[in-house]
């Protein structure tokens, strides 16, 4: 069940990016001035970049500030979940190694 989790957390963001783009591609666009931002938030940020998506074309203000946040919070939370729920099992001793 942990192992289908994380394959969610980090395959449903990035599944989204792309087809987000590929049906829109002209917000993309208008939202990155070049392809190498969009590329690194697929790679390294993905929940991040969506919420920019979302919230760039109105300009950062008030509440938007908020969205960018949540985003960045969910993709820290998912790359520190891992380690977190390893942290039991190594206290066990349990490796996984035989």
């Amino acid at each position: 069940m942990c192992c289908l989790l994380t394959v969610l957390v980090f395959l449903g963001p990035r599944a989204a990016i792309v087809v987000w783009w590929l049906l829109d591609p002209l917000r993309w666009q208008a939202t990155f001035a070049m392809f190498a931002w969009p590329l690194l938030g697929f790679i390294f940020l993905p929940w991040t970049t969506l919420a920019y998506v979302v919230v760039a074309p109105r300009g950062l203000v008030g509440l938007n500030w908020l969205v960018l946040l949540i985003g960045l919070v969910l993709d820290l939370s998912a790359y520190s979940g891992g380690g977190y729920g390893n942290r039991r099992a190594r206290a066990a001793g349990s490796t996984g190694q035989r």
